[in-house]
C-alpha cells in the first residue's frame, strides 16, 4: 500500500512565485527518489480559529499564507530513503538556498500515514 508524507507551513505571501519555483524544483527530486504523485495547495480559505487551527498550528504571521503539501509514496521505506538524501544530496541545496526566507521551515508540521481509504 503506498505512503503519503504531509506538510503544513506558513509562506511568506509575497513570496508565493519563488515558493512555487522550490515547489516545483523539489518535485523533480522527489520523482526521481521514487515519489508517485504531490500536491502543493496554497491556502485561500483557511479561517483562524478559536481553539485550533491551521493558521494557529504553524504560527502564521500577518504576511503569511498556509500551504498544505502532500506527497504520495510507493511505501514508507522509499519516503524514509528520500528523506535522508536531504543531508547528502547537494542538489537539495541547490533548490532550497533560500527557503527559510520565502517560508516558515521551523514553523512546519509533518508527518508520516498509512491510507486507510483512497479513491
Amino acid at each position: 500500500m503506498t505512503y503519503v508524507q504531509g506538510f503544513l507551513l506558513p509562506v511568506k505571501t509575497a513570496r508565493k512565485a519563488d515558493y512555487k519555483e522550490i515547489a516545483e524544483k523539489s518535485w523533480v527530486l522527489f520523482k526521481e527518489y521514487g515519489a508517485l504523485s504531490c500536491c502543493e495547495a496554497w491556502g485561500t480559505a483557511v479561517p483562524d480559529g478559536k481553539v485550533t487551527s491551521f493558521p494557529m498550528a504553524v504560527k502564521k504571521e500577518d504576511d503569511e499564507t498556509v500551504v498544505f503539501s502532500w506527497i504520495v509514496w510507493p511505501d514508507q521505506k522509499t519516503a524514509d530513503a528520500c528523506m535522508a538524501t536531504m543531508e547528502s544530496d547537494p542538489r537539495w541545496e541547490e533548490v532550497m538556498p533560500n527557503a527559510n526566507e520565502i517560508m516558515g521551515m521551523k514553523r512546519m508540521i509533518f508527518g508520516g500515514f498509512e491510507p486507510l481509504v483512497s479513491y
